[in-house]
């Protein structure tokens, strides 16, 4: 049976340029974004929970976020996760519901973040590129098995090498777009 299996690494390579997404998807840009808030944990009946379990997060304005919580007994557990998270927002409480105006960004914050962004998708390239070191393995592992052939080795491996380059890309592509969103705001 061969160690290699395609779907399996594209699945891997996949995952890891989602990932990348994911975390872009939290920096934040001048726009308010609810991904903004995923990150952040508060502490409510003694365990620590996602925000997204103890209230509503919204962007009803271009700049503002809102955070309806469910248990009134929980907003000042909210209000010091979303402090303890650094994003850099003070939210103002009217009732169940925090509201967290957008800051606008200096220009030296727009750089670091940009930065920052070009930092997650070097570790996803690192990503993608483990899972080919991996399926190079395999291959080899197969070819020493003689379960396939060393021309079937070569032609194989080729095609990882293009997939990697694919995903290596669209990881490159991702970052460009956020870092541009970041310094154009």
């Amino acid at each position: 049976m061969p160690q290699y299996d395609k779907a399996d690494i594209e699945r891997r390579m996949t995952g890891a340029v989602e990932s990348l997404k994911g975390d872009l998807g939290g920096l934040r840009t001048g726009r308010a974004n609810v991904a903004l808030l995923d990150p952040v944990m508060c502490e409510v009946y003694g365990a620590m929970m996602p925000l997204s379990q103890v209230a509503t997060v919204s962007a009803p304005e271009a700049r503002m976020l809102s955070v309806q919580v469910w248990d009134k007994a929980n907003i000042t557990a909210v209000e010091k996760g979303i402090a303890h998270a650094n994003l850099g927002l003070n939210p103002m409480t009217d009732g169940q519901t925090l509201r967290l105006p957008m800051p606008d960004l200096t220009e030296e914050r727009r750089k670091e973040l940009a930065k920052l962004a070009g930092q997650y998708a070097e570790k996803a390239k690192i990503a993608i590129r483990n899972v080919r070191r991996d399926a190079m393995e395999s291959l080899k592992a197969d070819e020493k098995k003689k379960e396939i052939s060393e021309d079937e080795r070569k032609r194989t491996e080729d095609e990882v090498q293009k997939l990697t380059d694919k995903y290596v890309a669209d990881a490159d592509e991702a970052a460009a777009k956020k870092e541009q969103e970041i310094l154009t705001q």
